[in-house]
C-alpha cells in the first residue's frame, strides 16, 4: 500500500469522527471523483475498522452526467431512478467528495435539461437531506486550483488547512452566540456596493455549522419570511450553477419575490434557472459567512460561502430546520462580500462594517 499524505489522513478522521459520526453496524454511501481516490481509499479503511457493515463506494465523473443531458430523450429526463431511491433509503450515511477534472464540464448543457432533472430529482434530495447524516467535501485537483488562480501545491495547502488547521468544537462553541442574536433579529438590512436589501427573519431559527455536513465550515444560516424581502443586491463575486458563470449578478426584490435579474454573461440562462419552478425566484436561505481563516474567493462555493465578513443568499429551497417555507428544485448561493465598504444591520443596531464584528459574537 502506498503512502498517504498525513493532511489526506486526518481529513478522513474529520470526516467520519467529527462531521459524521459514523456508529458501528451502519451502511454509508461513498460517491467522490477518481482524482479523490487516496481519500476515499483512507474513508474506507476508517469505515471498515470502524465496524461499518456495508460500504457503497461509486466513483462519478462529469463525462457521465454530460452525456446523459445531451443523449436522453424527454423520457429518461422525466424518469424517477428508484435503484436510487432505494440505495439512500438504505444507508445511514452519505459522503460526496467533490475533485473534479474539469469544473467547467457541464457548460455546454442546455440548462432547461438541468432544471427539469434537479425537480425529478428533488424526492431523493429531500430524503438524503432530511433522512440521513450527510457531508460534502473537497479534494485538490489541477482544475480547482486553476479556478482559484493557484499552484496544485498552494490550493492543496489552501484545502487542507481549511479543513484541517480548524478545531471544529471550538467553532462551533464561538457561533453560538451569534447564532442567538440572529435568533432574536426580526430584520436584516444588507448594505453595500450597488446593494440595499431588507430580509425579514422573524420566527425564523438560526443553525449553527460547524462541520457536520459541510467540510470546511463556519457560517450561521437562517431563513427569509417568504414575503419580506424587499430591495437590491449587487453580487460581489461571479455566481456560478453547474459549471456556467454568470457575471455582475444584480436581483431586485420586491415581497420576497425577485421580479428583475441581470448579469453581464449568461443573463438569459440566469433567468431560465430563476423560472424552474414557482419557489426559485425566492430566498430560502441567509447565510453569514463566519470562518476567518478562508479570507480568498476560489469559485468553489463550498470554501466561498464561508469567508468571514461575506453574506449569501440562496434562491429556491429552504430547509425545514431554519422553517423555510419555500420549496424549489434550486438552491443556489451567492455571495456579497463585505469586507470593502459593507454593512450588516439587525434590526437598528449596526452589528458588522467592512466584514468585521462590531459586537461580541
Amino acid at each position: 500500500m502506498s503512502l498517504v499524505d498525513p493532511r489526506v489522513k486526518k481529513q478522513a478522521e474529520i470526516l467520519i469522527d467529527h462531521s459524521l459520526k459514523v456508529k458501528k453496524g451502519e451502511k454509508v454511501v461513498v460517491i467522490g471523483n477518481f482524482q479523490a481516490k487516496d481519500l476515499m481509499l483512507e474513508i474506507y479503511r476508517l469505515l471498515v475498522k470502524s465496524g461499518v457493515v456495508d460500504v457503497i463506494n461509486k466513483f462519478d465523473t462529469y463525462d457521465f452526467a454530460e452525456t446523459f443531458f445531451k443523449e436522453a430523450s424527454t423520457d429518461q429526463i422525466n424518469y424517477f431512478p428508484k435503484f436510487d431511491m432505494e440505495e439512500v433509503k438504505y444507508a445511514d450515511c452519505y459522503l460526496r467528495i467533490a475533485a473534479p477534472i474539469n469544473t467547467r464540464g457541464l457548460s455546454g448543457v442546455d440548462p432547461d435539461k438541468i432544471s427539469q432533472r434537479s425537480k425529478v430529482l428533488k424526492p431523493i434530495t429531500d430524503y438524503r437531506v432530511e433522512k440521513t447524516r450527510w457531508v460534502i467535501t473537497r479534494f485538490p485537483t489541477e482544475s480547482q486550483a486553476q479556478e482559484a488562480d493557484m499552484s496544485l501545491s498552494d490550493y492543496a495547502d489552501f484545502v487542507f488547512s481549511a479543513i484541517n488547521n480548524v478545531d471544529w468544537k471550538k467553532q462551533f462553541k464561538e457561533q453560538e452566540k451569534l447564532r442567538m442574536r440572529v435568533d432574536t433579529t426580526q430584520t436584516v438590512r444588507i448594505i453595500g456596493s450597488g446593494t440595499d436589501l431588507k430580509l425579514g427573519i422573524k420566527g425564523r431559527k438560526a443553525v449553527n455549522a460547524a462541520g457536520e455536513f459541510n467540510m470546511p465550515d463556519g457560517e450561521v444560516f437562517t431563513s427569509v419570511v417568504e414575503n419580506e424581502a424587499n430591495g437590491y443586491i449587487t453580487y460581489s463575486f461571479p455566481a456560478l450553477y453547474l459549471g456556467r458563470e454568470f457575471n455582475d449578478v444584480r436581483l431586485e426584490f420586491k415581497n420576497g419575490k425577485v421580479i428583475s435579474a441581470t448579469a453581464s454573461k449568461n443573463e438569459e440562462a440566469l433567468n431560465k434557472i430563476l423560472d424552474m419552478d414557482a419557489g426559485s425566484r425566492y430566498i430560502g436561505e441567509l447565510g453569514i459567512g463566519n470562518n476567518f481563516n478562508i479570507k480568498k474567493f476560489t469559485k468553489d462555493i463550498l470554501f466561498d460561502e464561508k469567508i468571514g465578513g461575506s453574506i449569501h443568499i440562496a434562491l429556491g429551497k429552504g430547509y425545514k430546520e431554519t422553517k423555510s417555507n419555500n420549496v424549489s428544485a434550486l438552491h443556489w448561493d451567492m455571495i456579497k462580500d463585505l469586507r470593502g465598504e459593507g454593512k450588516l444591520w439587525f434590526d437598528n443596531k449596526l452589528v458588522q462594517k467592512n466584514g468585521k464584528w462590531l459586537i461580541n459574537i
